[in-house]
């Protein structure tokens, strides 16, 4: 099996404030920009495990768009299908953290170049070779011909005998029962990985208190399984994460380490599994690096900064760095 990974979605920026409570509508400190994006996140963290990484998206001919770029060859992704748009800029995203874990976020995504993706971005021969196509929900989000780029993406790979791996990473509050089953319908049925989290489970699903309720989770997960996923991973965060497949379901304790910066654990829990994936581990050793990986992005402060080298994710398992 091939073992090249091709993500489609969001690249921007990201400027936060310096120190935690700063509110954003206050003048103040900034530190960034730093390069982000949960689908930029995802495929510079796959290819820092290691594994050869495309990217189809774009970004503007400014500052931003260089620094994303530069960043993203610098650790091994293949950026040749990421279009320089002349005619819009790099989206950016301002944040601030507070006390209670929270954040806030005022995007600049709208008329960014970030949307600008269209079924014409993809075709067979961007797609040769890649095993797992991963398709970020909130990709699928930003517009009509972006979905529909990540539906016809999906489409190929299947064909050419590759897989699909969703992460559903939704504001539940900004869509409507309709809209997801339009939007995710395809997607979940053309899935063989999903990585919902608890309260995705619980919209999708319309299954409450999965959080509190080892059953009701596992009734969710196999409402999911049933749409066509083999497997179904839930991001538990601090709580480490569950799996669930058809034949059976287990869970995954977490790591401890010094959170400093929150933003982008999910997408590289993601990487972590779908490496084990491609290094042929089951599903357990796959929670277990996935679980490591996304502990380990926490520990620095920018979104992609955390994302480790697979050297480094195996000295932290003691794992032997052959595996």
């Amino acid at each position: 099996m091939a073992k090249g990974v091709c993500c489609i979605g969001d690249l921007l920026v990201e400027i936060m404030r310096q120190n935690v409570g700063d509110p954003l509508d206050k003048p103040g400190i900034f530190v960034g920009p730093f390069p982000s994006g949960a689908s930029g996140i995802f495929i510079d963290a796959i290819a820092r495990l290691g594994i050869p990484a495309r990217f189809v998206g774009s970004v503007g001919r400014d500052d931003f768009g260089t620094l994303i770029l530069e960043r993203l060859s610098r650790d091994g992704v293949d950026t040749s299908r990421i279009k320089q748009l002349d005619e819009y800029t790099t989206g950016v995203a301002f944040v601030t953290y507070f006390e209670d874990g929270s954040r806030k976020f005022i995007y600049h995504l709208a008329r960014a170049a970030t949307g600008q993706i269209y079924p014409d971005d993809v075709d067979r021969a961007c797609l040769q070779g890649i095993a797992y196509l991963h398709v970020v929900g909130s990709t699928m989000f930003i517009n009509r011909q972006s979905a529909e780029a990540c539906t016809q993406a999906a489409r190929i790979v299947r064909e050419q005998g590759g897989r699909v791996s969703f992460d559903l990473n939704f504001r539940p509050e900004l869509l409507t029962e309709k809209m997801m089953q339009e939007l995710f319908g395809p997607l979940l049925r053309q899935a063989y990985v999903v990585f919902p989290t608890e309260q995705e489970l619980e919209v999708l699903t319309g299954i409450q208190a999965v959080s509190e309720d080892e059953e009701k989770r596992a009734e969710a997960c196999a409402q999911l399984l049933d749409q066509g996923p083999q497997i179904v991973a839930v991001k538990q965060g601090g709580e480490g994460s569950s799996v669930y497949t058809r034949e059976k379901s287990f869970h995954a304790p977490p790591f401890q380490v010094e959170e400093v910066d929150p933003t982008g654990a999910g997408d590289c829990y993601c990487a972590g599994f779908l490496a084990g994936l491609l290094n042929e581990m089951d599903v357990h050793q796959a929670a277990q690096l996935a679980n490591a990986v996304g502990a380990l992005a926490v520990t620095r402060k920018g979104p992609m900064e955390g994302a480790p080298f697979w050297s480094e994710v195996m000295k932290f398992l003691g794992w032997p760095t052959d595996c």
